[in-house]
């Protein structure tokens, strides 16, 4: 079987082409660049935690080391405190890094997978399908032809892969701009993120007053300033006003002693690919989808995708093509992302228009910035990572479903498990392999070793039901889970997501959602693609 061909090495290519070797699925990803990326330190992204949780199961890195967990977010309007949140590990913490440094971590990672071969100065100007795989074209110095089974474009918003694919790629352009800085320097708070809405000084040039701070590790910070709808030029010496200006401001009239480090524009787009997949070939990231704005981050998305495709490439390249499975990728995955900037686009005439009789209504100040704190800290519709709640992947209803604190489509909260091999590890260890997750809700089972209840109660029957599942599953035992009555079982799906919670142990319920989730009885699913490739 020919290797799945990522166009693109960027931090979303890297960390689909290490999710497909984690399931044994070898790799080439085309980098037209050097095989390195140039350091920016105003280049940044914001990763939500179970994105976080996605790079450091994959790259073996803890994020924190190189990356800045914030220890708060603060909200100001003039001169008053609208919001301030504490992070005192009750909630998820956003970590802020330096895009370079995410994807060193990965390619460190890859360095060590042979599974993965990443071609540098290559890049894509051919495809061409058939029913059998996928064969691509690059130009450069070792310009050659690559066969592959399947081709996914993770190569950014100018995507080849899209363009050879004819996709349209519909949307809206400079939704906004923001002038950028990273620099040096010591802030009256401690490593604390901080929206600043409407300063109470005046900004030197075009300014719609908003700027943004957000610590980095070793006393950087990126600076955001929004700028006004339009094109007027930002230049070194407005940036160097406004950042004297800000900082001024938050000391209380006199700039501390500061390092330039780097400077840059960032323009948010928000556009969205008619199609992710045409046959072999699939979209994700920045090919797929523009957005960013409302302190949204498109990167935490983009990983998201690579998390959905993954193990669905996995299984149609282990056990044949899986037609029903591949197609859920688009549905999932551009629901999620059109739902997000549907949200961002009701919102951003609310919170940009500066008039209208919404302006006035009392307690608006307030509801504006709780918008975008959302967007900023990962909550709601401009932040949240989305459920699955309407997937092709769904089981039917079950008669022996019921509720937990997590919906079906949702991804579960990360408790400690018992594997299969007696040890204790946290259940979004286990994710990422491949197999589907079984996890039965056993009180008690934690003070005890595996070998004193694995034979005892229902978990033989259980065991046997997860044996006679149409795919490889794993058996876990939790003590709790939150909402979840003792002999719950729970139904997980490779990228985390839930399938469903049954009460006890009912094989032939777990089996027609265990068939559901991989998108329908294997049989079927290969006889289609075998009648499909023969068209």
């Amino acid at each position: 079987m020919d290797p799945v061909i990522v166009v693109g090495a960027g931090p979303v290519g890297l960390t689909l082409a290490l999710a497909l070797a984690r399931q044994e699925v070898p790799c080439v990803v085309l980098d037209e660049g050097p095989g390195k990326d140039e350091p920016r330190a105003s280049r940044t992204v914001v990763l939500r935690e179970d994105t976080t949780a996605l790079i450091e199961r994959l790259s073996g890195v803890p994020l924190d080391r190189i990356g800045a967990h914030w220890a708060g977010w603060r909200s100001v309007r003039r001169k008053q405190v609208m919001r301030e949140v504490f992070f005192d590990g009750t909630e998820p913490v956003p970590l802020h890094i330096a895009q370079h440094e995410l994807t060193g971590a990965l390619r460190v990672a890859l360095a060590g997978e042979p599974l993965v071969k990443i071609a540098v100065e290559s890049r894509l100007d051919g495809i061409e399908q058939e029913s059998s795989g996928v064969t691509a074209h690059t130009r450069g110095p070792k310009g050659t032809w690559w066969r592959g089974s399947y081709l996914v474009g993770c190569d950014g918003p100018r995507s080849t892969v899209r363009k050879l694919q004819d996709i349209r790629f519909p949307g809206r352009t400079a939704v906004e701009r923001h002038a950028v800085a990273a620099l040096r320097t010591e802030l009256p708070w401690y490593n604390e993120a901080l929206l600043h809405r409407m300063p109470p000084w005046r900004m030197s040039g075009p300014s719609a007053g908003e700027v943004t701070a957000r610590p980095l590790p070793d006393g950087v910070w990126r600076l955001d300033w929004l700028l006004p709808p339009g094109k007027d030029l930002v230049t070194p010496e407005l940036l160097l006003t406004r950042i004297r200006e800000t900082l001024a401001g938050w000391s209380g009239g006199t700039t501390p002693p500061y390092e330039l480090l780097d400077t840059g524009v960032h323009t948010v787009h928000h556009r969205l690919a008619r199609r992710w997949r045409a046959d072999r070939v699939f979209l994700a990231g920045d090919a797929a989808h523009l957005l960013g704005s409302l302190g949204t981050h498109g990167l935490d998305e983009g990983l998201r995708d690579a998390d959905n495709l993954a193990w669905k490439l996995a299984l149609a390249w282990h056990h044949g093509p899986h037609e029903a499975l591949l197609d859920s990728y688009q549905t999932e995955r551009r629901a999620i992302v059109a739902a997000r900037l549907r949200a961002a686009d009701q919102a951003l005439p609310l919170l940009r228009g500066g008039g209208g009789l919404r302006s006035y209504v009392p307690g608006s100040a307030r509801g504006h910035d709780s918008l975008l704190t959302d967007g900023h800290l990962g909550h709601g519709q401009l932040g949240a990572p989305g459920a699955y709640a309407d997937s092709p992947l769904a089981p039917p209803p079950l008669e022996g479903e019921v509720p937990v604190r997590t919906s079906p489509g949702s991804s579960v909260i990360d408790v400690r498990v018992t594997a299969e091999d007696g040890t204790f590890v946290r259940l979004r260890d286990r994710l990422g392999r491949g197999a589907l997750l079984v996890v039965l809700i056993a009180p008690g089972t934690g003070v005890w070793e595996r070998r004193h209840w694995v034979s005892a109660g229902i978990m033989p029957q259980l065991a046997a039901a997860v044996t006679a599942l149409p795919h490889h599953a794993e058996l876990l035992v939790a003590e709790s889970y939150p909402g979840a009555a003792a002999h719950t079982v729970l139904l997980v799906r490779p990228d985390g997501h839930l399938v469903t919670a049954l009460s006890g142990v009912r094989p032939a319920d777990l089996y027609t959602a265990a068939e559901a989730a991989v998108g329908g009885p294997v049989k079927a699913q290969a006889e289609a693609g075998a009648a499909a490739g023969s068209r």
